[in-house]
């Protein structure tokens, strides 16, 4: 299941309620603030912080 980019204009950082990026990749949302990265699952975005992993640094 893919991943509805329409869903970016509406959902924000669960922490700092802050824009989120897609990252196609790696299937996830990423928080350039917060450097933190919130797995998508079968398209779902994952907005917990305690599923939330540290943003890599090449990022």
């Amino acid at each position: 299941m893919a991943f509805d980019k329409k869903l970016l204009e509406i959902v924000a950082c669960p922490v700092c309620k802050g824009k989120l990026e897609y990252q196609k990749e790696k299937q996830q949302l990423i928080c350039k603030v917060d450097r933190l990265a919130y797995p998508i699952d079968e398209g779902i975005p994952v907005l917990l912080e305690n599923k939330a992993s540290p943003l890599e640094e090449q990022v």
